[in-house]
Protein backbone atom coordinates (compact mmCIF):
# COMPACT_ATOMS: atom_id res chain seq x y z
CA UNK A 1 0.00 0.00 0.00
CA UNK A 2 2.90 2.31 1.18
CA UNK A 3 4.28 1.82 -2.81
CA UNK A 4 1.01 2.62 -4.02
CA UNK A 5 0.48 5.98 -2.28
CA UNK A 6 3.88 6.83 -3.65
CA UNK A 7 2.81 5.58 -6.89
CA UNK A 8 -0.38 8.31 -6.47
CA UNK A 9 2.08 10.86 -5.65
CA UNK A 10 4.03 9.86 -8.99
CA UNK A 11 1.22 10.21 -11.08
CA UNK A 12 0.09 13.47 -9.87
CA UNK A 13 3.64 15.14 -10.63
CA UNK A 14 3.21 13.52 -13.75
CA UNK A 15 -0.23 15.06 -14.67
CA UNK A 16 -1.04 17.94 -12.55
CA UNK A 17 1.94 20.49 -12.83
CA UNK A 18 2.15 19.96 -16.64
CA UNK A 19 0.34 20.99 -19.71
CA UNK A 20 0.17 20.22 -23.37
CA UNK A 21 1.72 22.93 -25.32
CA UNK A 22 3.36 23.45 -28.73
CA UNK A 23 7.24 22.22 -27.38
CA UNK A 24 5.63 19.19 -25.70
CA UNK A 25 5.37 18.92 -21.54
CA UNK A 26 5.77 22.16 -19.88
CA UNK A 27 6.00 22.66 -15.99
CA UNK A 28 3.51 25.15 -14.32
CA UNK A 29 5.41 26.49 -11.16
CA UNK A 30 8.15 24.76 -9.06
CA UNK A 31 9.13 20.36 -10.54
CA UNK A 32 7.29 18.29 -8.43
CA UNK A 33 10.45 15.82 -7.38
CA UNK A 34 9.87 12.97 -4.52
CA UNK A 35 11.91 13.52 -1.82
CA UNK A 36 15.29 10.87 -1.37
CA UNK A 37 13.56 8.93 1.25
CA UNK A 38 10.13 8.26 -0.95
CA UNK A 39 12.15 7.65 -4.13
CA UNK A 40 13.65 4.18 -2.46
CA UNK A 41 10.28 2.12 -2.80
CA UNK A 42 9.35 3.59 -6.08
CA UNK A 43 13.20 2.67 -7.67
CA UNK A 44 13.04 -0.87 -5.57
CA UNK A 45 9.61 -1.64 -6.99
CA UNK A 46 11.11 -1.11 -10.47
CA UNK A 47 14.12 -2.94 -9.97
CA UNK A 48 11.95 -6.11 -9.07
CA UNK A 49 9.68 -5.95 -11.80
CA UNK A 50 13.04 -5.49 -13.79
CA UNK A 51 14.43 -8.80 -12.13
CA UNK A 52 11.33 -10.47 -12.46
CA UNK A 53 9.95 -10.03 -15.75
CA UNK A 54 13.10 -8.85 -17.98
CA UNK A 55 16.33 -10.38 -16.76
CA UNK A 56 14.55 -13.76 -17.72
CA UNK A 57 14.00 -13.38 -21.23
CA UNK A 58 17.67 -11.49 -21.34
CA UNK A 59 19.58 -14.42 -20.15
CA UNK A 60 18.04 -16.28 -22.27
CA UNK A 61 18.58 -14.05 -25.24
CA UNK A 62 21.84 -13.80 -24.19
CA UNK A 63 22.29 -17.92 -23.42
CA UNK A 64 23.87 -17.84 -20.31
CA UNK A 65 22.96 -19.83 -17.51
CA UNK A 66 24.92 -18.30 -14.37
CA UNK A 67 25.74 -14.19 -14.60
CA UNK A 68 28.31 -13.19 -12.07
CA UNK A 69 28.33 -9.79 -11.24
CA UNK A 70 31.46 -9.22 -8.66
CA UNK A 71 32.42 -6.40 -6.92
CA UNK A 72 34.61 -4.71 -4.59
CA UNK A 73 33.90 -1.73 -2.16
CA UNK A 74 34.67 1.52 -4.11
CA UNK A 75 35.80 -0.37 -7.33
CA UNK A 76 31.94 -1.81 -7.79
CA UNK A 77 30.88 -3.09 -11.31
CA UNK A 78 29.72 0.25 -13.41
CA UNK A 79 26.40 -2.26 -13.85
CA UNK A 80 26.22 -3.28 -9.63
CA UNK A 81 24.37 -0.41 -8.87
CA UNK A 82 21.40 -1.22 -11.39
CA UNK A 83 21.16 -4.46 -9.87
CA UNK A 84 20.71 -4.18 -5.68
CA UNK A 85 17.89 -2.55 -3.90
CA UNK A 86 18.08 1.00 -2.17
CA UNK A 87 19.52 2.66 -0.29
CA UNK A 88 23.15 1.18 -0.89
CA UNK A 89 26.08 3.46 -1.54
CA UNK A 90 28.88 0.76 -2.09
CA UNK A 91 29.60 -2.52 -2.57
CA UNK A 92 29.81 -3.39 1.17
CA UNK A 93 33.87 -5.35 1.06
CA UNK A 94 33.05 -7.63 -1.48
CA UNK A 95 29.87 -8.27 -2.68
CA UNK A 96 29.33 -11.40 -5.53
CA UNK A 97 25.94 -11.47 -6.81
CA UNK A 98 25.00 -14.39 -9.18
CA UNK A 99 22.02 -14.74 -11.35
CA UNK A 100 21.02 -18.52 -12.13
CA UNK A 101 18.69 -19.34 -14.73
CA UNK A 102 16.37 -22.41 -13.92
CA UNK A 103 14.57 -24.86 -16.11
CA UNK A 104 11.48 -23.19 -16.09
CA UNK A 105 12.95 -19.69 -17.26
CA UNK A 106 12.86 -18.32 -13.82
CA UNK A 107 16.12 -16.72 -12.50
CA UNK A 108 17.59 -17.51 -8.66
CA UNK A 109 19.03 -13.57 -7.23
CA UNK A 110 21.75 -15.21 -4.96
CA UNK A 111 24.37 -13.10 -3.10
CA UNK A 112 27.93 -14.23 -1.25
CA UNK A 113 27.79 -11.43 1.00
CA UNK A 114 28.65 -10.70 4.70
CA UNK A 115 26.13 -7.91 4.71
CA UNK A 116 22.64 -9.28 3.30
CA UNK A 117 21.21 -7.32 0.69
CA UNK A 118 17.35 -8.37 0.93
CA UNK A 119 15.02 -8.42 -1.11
CA UNK A 120 14.69 -9.37 -4.23
CA UNK A 121 18.33 -11.45 -3.20
CA UNK A 122 18.57 -14.48 -1.23
CA UNK A 123 22.03 -14.96 1.00
CA UNK A 124 23.70 -18.38 0.09
CA UNK A 125 26.90 -17.59 2.68
CA UNK A 126 26.62 -17.69 6.58
CA UNK A 127 29.52 -15.57 7.10
CA UNK A 128 33.36 -16.01 7.36
CA UNK A 129 36.87 -14.47 5.91
CA UNK A 130 37.41 -13.52 2.37
CA UNK A 131 38.36 -16.65 1.39
CA UNK A 132 35.80 -18.40 2.43
CA UNK A 133 33.72 -15.92 0.99
CA UNK A 134 35.29 -17.01 -2.34
CA UNK A 135 35.11 -20.71 -1.96
CA UNK A 136 31.64 -20.30 -1.62
CA UNK A 137 30.91 -18.57 -4.71
CA UNK A 138 33.48 -21.45 -6.12
CA UNK A 139 30.83 -24.21 -4.15
CA UNK A 140 28.15 -22.04 -5.50
CA UNK A 141 29.38 -22.90 -9.18
CA UNK A 142 29.92 -26.57 -8.54
CA UNK A 143 26.64 -27.27 -7.43
CA UNK A 144 24.59 -24.80 -9.80
CA UNK A 145 27.02 -26.79 -12.55
CA UNK A 146 26.10 -24.03 -15.38
CA UNK A 147 27.07 -24.82 -19.07
CA UNK A 148 27.83 -21.31 -19.68
CA UNK A 149 29.01 -18.59 -17.01
CA UNK A 150 28.97 -14.80 -18.03
CA UNK A 151 31.20 -12.49 -16.50
CA UNK A 152 31.48 -8.77 -17.54
CA UNK A 153 34.60 -8.52 -19.61
CA UNK A 154 34.27 -6.21 -22.87
CA UNK A 155 36.83 -4.82 -25.37
CA UNK A 156 34.13 -2.79 -26.78
CA UNK A 157 31.52 -1.69 -24.22
CA UNK A 158 32.98 0.13 -20.71
CA UNK A 159 29.63 -0.97 -18.59
CA UNK A 160 30.92 -4.45 -19.87
CA UNK A 161 33.93 -4.67 -18.44
CA UNK A 162 33.61 -4.38 -15.23
CA UNK A 163 35.18 -7.12 -13.28
CA UNK A 164 38.76 -6.19 -12.71
CA UNK A 165 42.07 -8.23 -13.01
CA UNK A 166 42.07 -9.02 -9.67
CA UNK A 167 39.08 -10.25 -8.80
CA UNK A 168 38.87 -12.61 -11.84
CA UNK A 169 41.88 -14.09 -10.73
CA UNK A 170 40.21 -14.97 -7.62
CA UNK A 171 37.47 -16.13 -9.48
CA UNK A 172 39.69 -18.82 -11.53
CA UNK A 173 41.14 -20.03 -8.28
CA UNK A 174 38.07 -20.81 -6.89
CA UNK A 175 36.30 -22.29 -9.97
CA UNK A 176 35.93 -25.98 -10.36
CA UNK A 177 38.59 -28.02 -12.73
CA UNK A 178 37.33 -27.78 -16.14
CA UNK A 179 35.15 -25.32 -15.58
CA UNK A 180 37.18 -22.07 -16.88
CA UNK A 181 35.98 -23.03 -20.55
CA UNK A 182 32.46 -22.15 -19.52
CA UNK A 183 33.54 -18.44 -18.90
CA UNK A 184 31.90 -16.67 -21.90
CA UNK A 185 31.74 -12.57 -21.66
CA UNK A 186 28.95 -11.29 -20.81
CA UNK A 187 28.79 -8.16 -22.89
CA UNK A 188 25.00 -8.13 -24.98
CA UNK A 189 23.30 -9.42 -21.63
CA UNK A 190 24.99 -6.45 -19.80
CA UNK A 191 23.82 -3.78 -22.64
CA UNK A 192 20.66 -5.34 -23.00
CA UNK A 193 20.14 -5.15 -19.47
CA UNK A 194 20.89 -1.39 -19.83
CA UNK A 195 19.39 -0.24 -23.02
CA UNK A 196 16.21 -1.84 -22.47
CA UNK A 197 13.08 0.49 -20.60
CA UNK A 198 10.15 -1.37 -19.01
CA UNK A 199 6.71 -0.05 -18.83
CA UNK A 200 7.27 1.37 -15.55
CA UNK A 201 10.12 2.91 -16.17
CA UNK A 202 8.59 4.61 -19.49
CA UNK A 203 5.75 6.44 -17.50
CA UNK A 204 8.12 7.88 -15.10
CA UNK A 205 10.63 9.19 -18.08
CA UNK A 206 8.82 11.93 -19.26
CA UNK A 207 8.28 13.59 -15.96
CA UNK A 208 11.95 13.27 -15.69
CA UNK A 209 12.71 14.88 -18.58
CA UNK A 210 10.57 17.73 -18.27
CA UNK A 211 12.26 18.82 -14.99
CA UNK A 212 15.22 19.01 -17.04
CA UNK A 213 13.64 20.71 -19.79
CA UNK A 214 11.35 23.19 -17.48
CA UNK A 215 14.94 24.54 -15.96
CA UNK A 216 16.33 25.49 -19.28
CA UNK A 217 13.15 27.09 -20.06
CA UNK A 218 13.53 29.13 -16.50
CA UNK A 219 17.63 29.76 -17.27
CA UNK A 220 16.81 30.93 -20.81
CA UNK A 221 14.78 34.05 -19.57
CA UNK A 222 14.27 37.33 -17.66
CA UNK A 223 14.23 36.12 -14.33
CA UNK A 224 17.56 34.78 -14.83
CA UNK A 225 19.51 36.52 -17.76
CA UNK A 226 20.29 40.73 -17.66
CA UNK A 227 22.02 41.80 -21.50
CA UNK A 228 25.33 43.37 -20.25
CA UNK A 229 25.75 41.61 -16.70
CA UNK A 230 24.89 37.75 -17.10
CA UNK A 231 27.77 35.64 -18.16
CA UNK A 232 26.76 32.30 -19.85
CA UNK A 233 29.28 30.72 -17.04
CA UNK A 234 25.97 32.54 -14.49
CA UNK A 235 24.02 30.66 -16.07
CA UNK A 236 25.63 26.93 -16.28
CA UNK A 237 26.07 27.76 -12.49
CA UNK A 238 22.35 28.54 -11.79
CA UNK A 239 21.24 25.30 -13.98
CA UNK A 240 23.75 23.18 -11.75
CA UNK A 241 22.33 24.75 -8.52
CA UNK A 242 18.47 24.27 -9.56
CA UNK A 243 18.97 20.69 -9.97
CA UNK A 244 20.62 20.07 -6.93
CA UNK A 245 18.18 22.22 -4.92
CA UNK A 246 15.47 19.77 -6.01
CA UNK A 247 18.44 16.96 -4.97
CA UNK A 248 18.77 15.55 -8.52
CA UNK A 249 22.45 14.76 -9.36
CA UNK A 250 24.01 16.16 -12.32
CA UNK A 251 26.53 13.87 -14.68
CA UNK A 252 28.35 16.11 -16.32
CA UNK A 253 28.32 19.84 -15.86
CA UNK A 254 25.86 22.36 -18.08
CA UNK A 255 27.61 24.22 -20.77
CA UNK A 256 26.10 27.47 -21.54
CA UNK A 257 27.37 29.14 -24.66
CA UNK A 258 26.68 31.92 -26.84
CA UNK A 259 26.83 33.08 -30.89
CA UNK A 260 26.71 36.31 -32.45
CA UNK A 261 27.24 37.69 -36.07
CA UNK A 262 30.64 38.13 -37.22
CA UNK A 263 32.23 34.98 -34.67
CA UNK A 264 33.64 32.12 -36.61
CA UNK A 265 31.05 29.51 -37.62
CA UNK A 266 30.72 27.47 -40.83
CA UNK A 267 30.65 24.16 -42.26
CA UNK A 268 34.02 23.64 -41.23
CA UNK A 269 33.30 24.04 -37.71
CA UNK A 270 32.57 21.21 -35.28
CA UNK A 271 31.16 23.77 -33.21
CA UNK A 272 30.33 27.20 -33.03
CA UNK A 273 30.08 29.23 -29.54
CA UNK A 274 32.00 31.12 -26.91
CA UNK A 275 31.74 32.14 -23.23
CA UNK A 276 31.33 35.62 -21.82
CA UNK A 277 28.94 38.61 -21.34
CA UNK A 278 25.76 37.86 -23.14
CA UNK A 279 24.33 41.34 -25.19
CA UNK A 280 21.22 41.76 -26.76
CA UNK A 281 20.93 39.97 -30.31
CA UNK A 282 23.14 36.81 -28.71
CA UNK A 283 21.91 33.50 -29.43
CA UNK A 284 22.16 31.25 -26.66
CA UNK A 285 23.02 27.47 -26.26
CA UNK A 286 23.03 24.84 -23.18
CA UNK A 287 23.86 21.11 -22.83
CA UNK A 288 22.51 19.63 -19.66
CA UNK A 289 21.55 15.95 -18.06
CA UNK A 290 20.84 15.14 -14.70
CA UNK A 291 19.46 11.92 -13.29
CA UNK A 292 16.39 11.08 -11.02
CA UNK A 293 14.60 7.50 -9.90
CA UNK A 294 18.08 6.16 -11.92
CA UNK A 295 17.46 7.26 -15.26
CA UNK A 296 19.19 10.17 -16.95
CA UNK A 297 18.44 13.00 -19.31
CA UNK A 298 20.48 14.58 -21.82
CA UNK A 299 18.98 18.19 -23.53
CA UNK A 300 20.59 20.80 -25.88
CA UNK A 301 17.99 23.49 -26.19
CA UNK A 302 18.59 26.99 -28.17
CA UNK A 303 17.79 30.41 -26.65
CA UNK A 304 18.09 33.89 -28.29
CA UNK A 305 18.11 37.92 -26.67
CA UNK A 306 15.91 40.49 -28.16
CA UNK A 307 17.43 43.59 -29.25
CA UNK A 308 15.92 46.89 -28.48
CA UNK A 309 13.13 47.46 -30.46
CA UNK A 310 12.47 44.16 -31.23
CA UNK A 311 9.50 41.57 -30.19
CA UNK A 312 9.82 38.27 -31.86
CA UNK A 313 13.03 36.14 -32.73
CA UNK A 314 14.35 37.06 -36.33
CA UNK A 315 12.92 35.08 -39.21
CA UNK A 316 16.20 33.33 -40.29
CA UNK A 317 16.57 32.70 -36.61
CA UNK A 318 12.77 30.68 -36.65
CA UNK A 319 13.70 29.39 -40.11
CA UNK A 320 17.02 27.93 -38.50
CA UNK A 321 15.54 25.98 -36.14
CA UNK A 322 12.48 24.68 -37.83
CA UNK A 323 15.74 23.07 -40.33
CA UNK A 324 16.80 21.44 -37.36
CA UNK A 325 13.50 20.17 -36.59
CA UNK A 326 13.33 18.92 -39.78
CA UNK A 327 16.34 17.57 -39.77
CA UNK A 328 15.43 15.61 -36.18
CA UNK A 329 12.48 13.99 -38.48
CA UNK A 330 14.72 12.52 -40.88
CA UNK A 331 16.65 10.91 -38.16
CA UNK A 332 14.15 9.65 -36.48
CA UNK A 333 12.22 8.62 -39.26
CA UNK A 334 15.26 6.33 -40.00
CA UNK A 335 14.21 4.18 -36.48
CA UNK A 336 13.77 0.66 -37.73
CA UNK A 337 14.32 -2.15 -35.33
CA UNK A 338 17.15 -4.56 -35.96
CA UNK A 339 19.15 -1.78 -38.17
CA UNK A 340 22.43 -0.48 -36.81
CA UNK A 341 23.54 2.79 -35.42
CA UNK A 342 25.91 3.22 -38.63
CA UNK A 343 22.92 2.22 -40.62
CA UNK A 344 20.79 4.68 -39.17
CA UNK A 345 23.65 7.39 -39.72
CA UNK A 346 24.24 6.64 -43.21
CA UNK A 347 20.24 6.95 -43.91
CA UNK A 348 20.00 10.36 -42.43
CA UNK A 349 23.35 11.48 -44.00
CA UNK A 350 22.00 11.15 -47.26
CA UNK A 351 18.36 12.19 -46.64
CA UNK A 352 19.72 15.64 -45.15
CA UNK A 353 22.00 15.83 -48.45
CA UNK A 354 18.95 15.37 -50.45
CA UNK A 355 17.03 18.35 -48.39
CA UNK A 356 20.33 21.02 -48.97
CA UNK A 357 20.46 20.14 -45.07
CA UNK A 358 24.21 20.91 -43.59
CA UNK A 359 24.03 18.84 -40.37
CA UNK A 360 25.66 16.42 -38.21
CA UNK A 361 24.17 13.39 -36.29
CA UNK A 362 25.72 12.24 -33.17
CA UNK A 363 22.73 10.06 -31.05
CA UNK A 364 23.21 7.86 -28.33
CA UNK A 365 21.37 6.00 -25.85
CA UNK A 366 20.48 6.91 -22.77
CA UNK A 367 19.13 5.30 -19.38
CA UNK A 368 21.01 4.69 -16.13
CA UNK A 369 23.92 6.10 -18.34
CA UNK A 370 24.06 9.55 -19.62
CA UNK A 371 26.11 7.85 -22.23
CA UNK A 372 24.72 4.68 -22.48
CA UNK A 373 25.60 1.29 -24.51
CA UNK A 374 23.88 0.24 -27.94
CA UNK A 375 23.72 1.59 -31.33
CA UNK A 376 25.81 4.65 -31.76
CA UNK A 377 24.79 6.69 -34.27
CA UNK A 378 27.28 8.90 -35.12
CA UNK A 379 29.83 11.13 -33.43
CA UNK A 380 30.24 14.60 -33.51
CA UNK A 381 34.13 13.49 -34.15
CA UNK A 382 33.61 10.96 -37.09
CA UNK A 383 30.44 10.21 -39.00
CA UNK A 384 31.67 7.57 -40.96
CA UNK A 385 29.66 5.31 -38.43
CA UNK A 386 32.79 3.15 -38.19
CA UNK A 387 32.92 3.27 -34.32
CA UNK A 388 31.81 0.10 -32.58
CA UNK A 389 29.02 0.90 -31.16
CA UNK A 390 27.90 2.05 -34.62
CA UNK A 391 27.67 -1.89 -35.39
CA UNK A 392 24.58 -2.59 -32.71
CA UNK A 393 21.10 -3.36 -34.00
CA UNK A 394 18.06 -1.05 -32.30
CA UNK A 395 15.37 -3.01 -30.68
CA UNK A 396 12.22 -1.90 -29.06
CA UNK A 397 11.93 -0.04 -25.51
CA UNK A 398 14.84 1.94 -25.93
CA UNK A 399 15.96 5.45 -25.09
CA UNK A 400 17.97 8.10 -27.03
CA UNK A 401 19.14 11.28 -27.29
CA UNK A 402 18.59 12.48 -30.58
CA UNK A 403 21.50 15.07 -30.83
CA UNK A 404 23.06 16.67 -33.33
CA UNK A 405 22.90 20.17 -35.34
CA UNK A 406 22.56 21.87 -38.33
CA UNK A 407 24.08 24.93 -40.02
CA UNK A 408 22.33 27.57 -41.61
CA UNK A 409 23.08 31.60 -42.76
CA UNK A 410 20.80 33.79 -41.42
CA UNK A 411 20.04 36.81 -43.55
CA UNK A 412 20.19 39.57 -40.67
CA UNK A 413 23.25 37.96 -39.78
CA UNK A 414 24.60 39.53 -42.97
CA UNK A 415 24.96 36.08 -44.39
CA UNK A 416 26.60 34.36 -41.82
CA UNK A 417 26.09 31.02 -40.20
CA UNK A 418 24.59 29.88 -37.10
CA UNK A 419 24.59 26.38 -35.62
CA UNK A 420 21.20 24.98 -34.29
CA UNK A 421 22.19 22.35 -31.85
CA UNK A 422 19.26 20.48 -30.33
CA UNK A 423 19.03 17.24 -28.54
CA UNK A 424 16.17 15.84 -26.97
CA UNK A 425 15.32 12.43 -24.95
CA UNK A 426 13.41 9.96 -26.87
CA UNK A 427 12.03 6.53 -26.88
CA UNK A 428 12.05 4.19 -29.50
CA UNK A 429 8.90 1.40 -28.96
CA UNK A 430 10.08 -0.58 -31.69
CA UNK A 431 7.76 1.07 -34.60
CA UNK A 432 8.86 5.01 -34.00
CA UNK A 433 10.22 7.28 -31.92
CA UNK A 434 8.38 9.62 -29.07
CA UNK A 435 10.10 12.36 -27.52
CA UNK A 436 9.67 11.93 -23.81
CA UNK A 437 8.39 15.29 -23.28
CA UNK A 438 8.16 16.87 -26.29
CA UNK A 439 10.93 19.24 -28.05
CA UNK A 440 12.31 22.45 -28.82
CA UNK A 441 9.92 23.86 -31.54
CA UNK A 442 10.32 27.82 -30.91
CA UNK A 443 13.01 29.36 -29.42
CA UNK A 444 12.96 30.37 -25.58
CA UNK A 445 13.32 34.15 -25.40
CA UNK A 446 15.46 36.52 -23.52
CA UNK A 447 12.66 39.77 -23.28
Amino acid sequence: MRYRALLAVLALALCAPTMAFEQGREIQGEPAVLPPRERVAVENRILIERLDTLLPALMAEADIDLWLVLSREYAEDPIYFTLVPQPSFAARRTTLLAFHRQADGSVDRLVVNRYPLGEPYTSVWSGGDLDAQWRALGKLIADRNPRRIGINVSRQWPIADGLSKGMHERLLEVLPDGFAPRLVSAENLVVRWTETRIASEQAVYPQIVAIARSVVADAFSSRVITPGVTTTDDVAWYIRRRYEAMGLPIWFMPDVNLQRPGQACGPESPFCGTQGVIEPGDVLHTDVGLCYLKLCTDTQEMGYVLRLGETDVPQGLRDALATGNRWQDLLTAQFKTGRTGSDVLARTRAAAERDGITSSTYSHPIGFFGHAAGPTIGMWDDQSGRSDGGQWPLHANTAYAIEGNIMAKVPEWDGHFVQVKLEQSALFDGRRVHYLAGRQTAWHVVR
